[in-house]
């Protein structure tokens, strides 16, 4: 009998981790958790025991680059050699640049970024012994297509698809069977909106079309077989990174017009609630946020080679057309 593989999964106590976890346990993997929160690494834990695979969890800050060694050291003790690591941890700050501090920022890059950057170096200190394995980066179309309203945000993810670009371009250097794939993500229902910092006036909501994180989860776990060198999911997704390469500035200018109130609900805010920033809220540590009606079941999912060559076949049939005009 085959014996299970084992996945690690970063940001694993809620939204798309959390999904994630699902859909990796009713493959057959073995399950590595970390997050912050205890009880929700333990609450996650719990639901997993339904799929019959060994589960085990450590609760680490992603930003403490020794913590997440010895928890990855950990978990591989335990669960046995390492196949597949995701990174999906992440905070944000919903605010104008102007009222944020250097502190905020600094929060928001050690998480996002750096967490990405110390779970990835974990990662491959396990794999390059066997010289096999897949990490895979949870990405946004903000990885590409900046907003305003969560500049932290956007250029944390900006920052991890430069080093993850560095890191596949070493790896092929050294023709190593280590493989790195990021996964592009459109808007989702997870609780970020419910727990994230907020100095807008209203609620925060992200910008729709919203889909529900198991299409994450799915688009996630689909390109553990064939890893391409990213997947763009949702057609919000692809449509921005494709705009982002046409004419960025025209989406300036759109972005300027509509991502204030496409950020933003019609609620006023509550201020005095605490958010997730520096430290863990219990409570709110569940797979989906409060857009349940409002979010989508199903997805368009393409990897960037696949639009890459319709983009070209597209551009190639404009050409034929205009040489007949």
């Amino acid at each position: 009998m085959q014996e299970q593989p084992v996945v690690v999964i970063c940001g694993a106590s809620a939204g798309v981790g959390r999904a994630a976890a699902h859909r990796f346990a009713a493959g057959g993997y073995r399950i590595g958790l970390l997050a912050r929160d205890p009880t929700g690494l333990a609450a996650t834990q719990e639901e997993l025991q339904a799929y019959g695979v060994q589960v085990e969890s450590v609760s680490v800050d992603v930003a403490d680059a020794l913590a997440v060694q010895e928890a990855a050291q950990q978990l591989e003790a335990r669960l046995g050699p390492l196949a597949v690591w995701v990174n999906a941890a992440m905070v944000t700050v919903l605010s104008p640049i102007e009222q944020l501090s250097a502190a905020e920022i600094e929060r928001v890059t050690q998480v996002t970024y750096l967490g990405t950057v110390h779970g990835t170096l974990a990662a491959l200190s396990l794999m390059r012994p066997r010289n096999k394995g897949l990490i895979i980066q949870v990405g946004s179309a903000l990885a590409y297509r900046a907003i305003p309203l969560q500049a932290a945000y956007c250029g944390a993810k900006f920052a991890v698809r430069g080093f993850t670009d560095s890191l596949r371009c070493e790896l092929l250097h050294e023709r190593s069977r280590i493989r790195v794939c990021m996964v592009q993500l459109p808007a989702i229902n997870t609780p970020q909106f419910d727990w994230a910092r907020n100095k807008l006036p209203k609620r925060p909501q992200p910008v729709p079309p919203i889909y529900d994180p198991d299409v994450a989860a799915r688009a996630i776990f689909s390109v553990v077989k064939h890893p391409p060198r990213e997947l763009w999911l949702g057609g919000s997704t692809i449509k921005a990174i494709i705009g982002q390469s046409i004419m960025p500035g025209l989406l300036d200018h759109l972005m300027a017009r509509v991502a204030w109130s496409g950020q933003q609900t019609n609620e006023p805010e509550d201020n005095e609630h605490p958010d997730n920033l520096f430290e863990a809220q219990p409570g709110l540590h569940q797979i989906r946020g409060r857009f349940v009606g409002r979010s989508k079941d199903a997805a368009l999912a393409l990897t960037s080679t696949q639009v890459m060559a319709i983009s070209a076949v597209i551009a190639v049939l404009v050409g034929v057309v205009l040489l007949q005009l």
